[in-house]
This record gives structure tokens, C-alpha cells and sequence, in this order.
């Protein structure tokens, strides 16, 4: 049976996930409360033999208090991980709060999580807490804590310390109950050794890590996930009898999935508003780089090639022609620090191409962190 969880209900409106079933109320996407997140929210399979090893590892890890660090590509479902750890956790009738660290001004971010007093800066008409003390007594979830900027991080790990935060403006300090997990898609251990993270941070939240696999490395998932979305969105658009038909289930399994759930969900989406007779056929999907080619008058085949991420490393000749043709055509009277930028901008508009602006995979290709491919791609005018 497929489990599909969703993360917006509270305890006494979950799917058993295996845990004293009888106490828990099954899923219905007749209830309206599943539509109070993210339709991506609402999806958690363990088909797929990777999953249940996660499954297992999350149930284990649930009912502590220590620190969890989850790792995984964007779109990989990393709160759903968390919102599962505080389902199971002692503290399942206290507060979730998910805050996401990128998405925070780096002139409010200290504000944000700890909280500021009246006065404490111009615009502090009043007391507020921070996401540390809303959480109290729950679960904090910090996505993208690797983007933390460094004065923030050394205040974090105090407060993983201690146990207790002081407001922005404020000498007193307030005692704190609750579990932090964090998330990162970036490899911690290469900031840090780049000096762009607090290496006693990353030991504070590596307490128990979660590596959550993307979907191409969890088949089993996808087809069950497909249809969870299926179903969602035909609640959505009033269409309860959609069908995949085979040669569309052959692309989305083919298909890598770089955007991994969120880029599924999407296709989903697409499809079912642009299918005929309610069936999603292949065409529908819009993947990228398959293609459908007539056999017969009655049959047809589906052609699709992806370039999985683990292959993307490796390069492509678009980048060396792309380096070649800026050597050959160059002002020779060009500066050094000239040239180089202008290789650099080159090759960054030439690989965040290549990756069809999938900023992700075109950090990963580079060899850089994903907060300096944006600075980059600002700089040279390409956000």
C-alpha cells in the first residue's frame, strides 16, 4: 500500500506511519485541511527501498531531543522530514516552525530568530519574539541554515549551548525548550573548510544526520508520488477519473528529475491541464528533451534522454567551445583582472544555461557553492 503522509495535519489528523495505527485518523483528500500547505507537503511515500531505510532511520531518531541535520537537493521534500521527526517526537502536541534561512534579510535575520525589544532599531515599535521563542516547547526547523551569515552563526551556537536566547536590544536573558533540525542542500563540510561556516556549528547540528536521496535514486517512489498529485489536483479541478497511460508512467520514469518532487508535482499540474479525455499522455508532461515519434497510425514510442546530475560533473563540450571561441575573439590588450572576469561571467552563463537555470546543478557543475553562483549571477546582470 502506498503511504502518503501530509505534513499540515496535527497529530489527531495523520496517517499512522506505522506508529500505533490505531490512534491516528487515515488520510483523506476529502478533507479540506489537506489543503492547507503546499500540495507538495502533503507527500511522503516509502515505497522505494531507499525510503524505507529513511522510514526506519526516521523512527528511530524521533522520540529524542538531539539535534538533526537533514541533507538533500532542493525539492527533495527536506520539512517533510522535519515535520515527520516532530510527529513522532515528545513533542508532537507543541509548536512546528519552519523558517527558511535564505529567505531572511541579513539586516532582520537576528531579529527574525531571537526576537527584538521596543526601540531596540529604527521600526521596533514594539516587543517581538523570535522564531526561537514562538517554537518553545517544539520543534524549530532552519532550512537553509547553511546561509546563515557568520554573525548569526556564532549567536546560534550559543543558543545550542545555553538554551536560551536574548532579544535584539535586550540584557536579559530567555530560557528556550525546544529540538532544532536543520537543512542544507550545500555540503557543510566543504563550507567549512572554505571558512564560510562555524566548524563547532556544524558539529552542534550534526548530532544525527538524515541524507534524503533525490527521487531519481528512488524510483519507487515516483509513480506513487505521481499519483498522490494526481489526486490532489483532481480534487483541485473537479477531474476525479485522470489516468496516466503507459507511455506517459515510461517518461516520468526515464526522466531524472533534477527538481526532484517539486519538478514532478509541476509536470502533474501541467498535464492535467492540457490532457484530452482525461488520460495524461506523454506529450502532456512537457519534459525536457523527450520526444514522440510515430511508429504507426495506432502506436507510438516514447524517446527520452536526461543527463542524470552525477553525470553533469563531468562537464560538456558546450563550456570548452563556449572558453575557446572567448580565447580566439578576446581584445588582446585585455587586463589580467578584465579577462578573468570576463571568462568567469562567460562560463557561468554558459553552464547556468546548460543546466536550464537550475541553480543547483549548475553550482554543483562550476564547483561552487550555490549562494556564490547567485552572487555571480547577480553581479553579471543574470537575476
Amino acid at each position: 500500500m502506498n503511504e502518503v503522509i501530509d505534513p499540515s495535519y496535527d497529530t489527531r489528523h495523520l496517517e499512522s506511519f506505522q506508529v500505533q495505527p490505531a490512534q491516528a485518523d487515515v488520510f483523506s483528500f476529502d478533507n479540506p485541511r489537506a489543503y492547507s500547505r503546499s500540495i507538495r507537503a502533503t507527500a511522503l511515500v516509502f515505497e522505494d527501498p531507499a525510503s524505507k531505510a529513511l522510514q526506519s532511520r526516521l523512527l528511530k531518531l524521533a522520540p529524542s531531543n538531539a539535534s538533526v541535520l537533514v541533507i538533500g537537493e532542493t525539492g527533495t521534500g527536506k520539512e517533510l522530514i522535519a515535520r515527520q521527526l516532530h510527529r513522532y517526537s515528545q513533542r508532537a502536541n507543541g509548536p512546528f516552525i519552519a523558517v527558511n534561512c535564505a529567505a531572511l534579510p541579513e539586516q532582520l535575520v537576528e531579529s527574525e530568530l531571537f526576537g527584538h525589544e521596543r526601540g531596540a532599531f529604527t521600526g521596533a515599535i514594539a516587543q517581538k519574539k523570535g522564531w526561537f521563542e514562538v517554537a518553545d516547547g517544539g520543534t524549530l526547523f532552519l532550512d537553509e541554515v547553511g546561509d546563515l551569515p557568520a554573525a548569526t552563526q556564532v549567536k546560534l551556537l550559543r543558543v545550542l549551548q545555553e538554551r536560551e536566547i536574548s532579544r535584539v536590544g535586550s540584557r536579559t536573558a530567555v530560557t528556550i525548550d525546544i529540538r532544532l533540525v536543520a537543512a542544507t542542500n550545500v555540503n557543510l563540510e566543504e563550507a567549512v573548510r572554505a571558512g564560510r561556516f562555524r566548524e563547532d556549528l556544524y558539529y552542534r547540528l550534526n548530532v544525527a544526520k538524515v541524507l534524503l536521496p533525490p527521487l531519481r535514486q528512488r524510483p519507487g517512489d515516483i509513480l506513487p508520488l505521481a499519483e498522490h498529485f494526481l489526486k490532489v489536483y483532481g480534487a483541485h479541478l473537479g477531474q476525479s477519473k485522470v489516468s496516466i497511460s503507459d507511455a506517459a508512467q515510461r517518461a516520468i520514469l526515464a526522466y531524472a528529475w533534477p527538481g526532484n518532487i517539486r519538478e514532478l508535482e509541476n509536470c502533474i499540474h501541467h498535464a492535467m491541464l492540457v490532457m484530452s479525455d482525461n488520460v495524461i499522455q506523454a506529450q502532456d508532461l512537457h519534459l525536457v528533451d523527450y520526444r514522440v515519434h510515430e511508429e504507426s497510425s495506432t502506436t507510438s514510442q516514447v524517446h527520452y534522454q536526461s543527463q542524470p546530475a552525477s553525470d553533469i560533473s563531468h562537464g560538456d563540450a558546450k563550456l570548452e567551445r563556449a572558453l575557446i571561441e572567448l580565447f580566439e575573439g578576446r581584445d588582446r590588450q585585455s587586463s589580467g583582472g578584465e579577462l578573468y572576469a570576463e571568462i568567469e561571467a562567460r562560463l557561468i552563463r554558459c553552464a547556468y544555461e546548460y543546466c536550464q537555470g537550475n541553480q543547483l546543478q549548475t553550482a554543483r557543475l562550476l564547483g561552487i557553492s550555490r549562494n556564490i553562483l547567485r552572487h555571480r549571477l547577480k553581479l553579471y546582470g543574470y537575476l
